[in-house]
């Protein structure tokens, strides 16, 4: 998975008055949550725009003065009227501990039933996965190959060596929804 690199500044103030001064600077306050103590800092607009206006996935590493820590970006607050971003949380993450993080999906292949006049759903965008950071991969790949229309992809059928699946086992990851255009024929040629 990508490393994004992020120079941050501690805070000294905290509480609502510094934040404030500091959204007015143009600086997000942030928040580093994980092994013991929680650790507050600040960044700059620009800094974080790579990151947060992205569709992929991201390892952070904080870069403290002299020390690195690697993050995951958890929660992102916007202003409800600007869309700003006012205030970031991270959670530490460290090579040896699994992490859990969501990750985009990605749809590969030629499924005959959509061949056939079916419909492709993609009912996930992203999948939750857990496993070591060396391990996580940038997306996962599913396969629809196989898929005729009425077969359907579900959690449980996803298979990966050294990652765990942390969404419900019984959901929808994609299927071949029959349409009034799939014809019997099509539809018996698919089997």
């Amino acid at each position: 998975m990508k490393h994004f690199e992020l120079i941050v500044e501690l805070r000294e103030d905290l509480g609502k008055k510094a934040s404030q001064k500091l959204r007015k600077e143009n600086k997000i306050p942030c928040v580093l949550y994980g092994n013991g103590e929680n650790l507050h800092f600040f960044v700059t607009e620009n800094a974080v725009r790579k990151l947060v206006y992205t569709p992929e996935v991201m390892f952070v590493d904080l870069r403290i003065g002299d020390s690195m820590k690697y993050a995951v970006l958890k929660q992102i607050q916007f202003h409800p009227v600007s869309d700003k971003i006012i205030h970031i949380d991270f959670q530490e993450i460290t090579e040896s501990k699994p992490v859990s993080i969501h990750i985009p999906l990605k749809i590969t292949g030629n499924s005959p039933g959509v061949r056939a006049g079916g419909k492709l759903k993609q009912n996930m965008r992203m999948i939750g996965v857990k496993g070591l950071m060396k391990d996580i991969p940038d997306f996962y790949t599913v396969s629809i190959d196989e898929l005729k229309i009425g077969d359907s992809i579900k959690i449980k059928d996803l298979q990966s060596e050294t990652l765990e699946f942390t969404d419900n086992k019984n959901s929808f990851v994609v299927s071949v929804l029959a349409t009034r255009g799939a014809s019997a024929a099509g539809q018996d040629a698919t089997e």
